[in-house]
């Protein structure tokens, strides 16, 4: 039995293609081709074209040693770096009173 696939949203969809091709555009400026890359994250080439055609199923250290080999592993910080929902959910959360808590033995002493 095969792998179910998983069909993404399309807009993530486009993210993930529009990722691969930015990683495809960073591996060619370096003048490095499929074959030359695959051996220096070791994999296999249709793993790192099924990486640049956008599959999100190659797994995240994949992407970490690709990253790695061009010189981009800094790029992972940048990941989740503006949490601007969170921060909301979090100040609307802060911005509620508070329920008074029962007074217990260390709030006596």
């Amino acid at each position: 039995m095969g792998r179910t696939k998983r069909s993404l949203f399309p807009n993530t969809q486009r993210l993930a293609t529009e990722l691969g091709a930015r990683l495809r555009l960073a591996r060619r400026r370096r003048g490095l081709s499929i074959s030359e890359l695959a051996a220096r994250v070791v994999v296999s080439p249709p793993t790192i074209a099924r990486l640049e055609r956008g599959d999100l199923s190659v797994s995240g250290a994949v992407l970490v040693r690709y990253l790695e080999v061009l010189g981009l592993e800094t790029d992972i910080n940048r990941l989740a770096e503006h949490d601007d929902a969170g921060a909301a959910i979090a100040d609307e959360r802060l911005g509620r009173p508070r329920r008074a808590r029962s007074r217990g033995l260390a709030d006596e002493l």
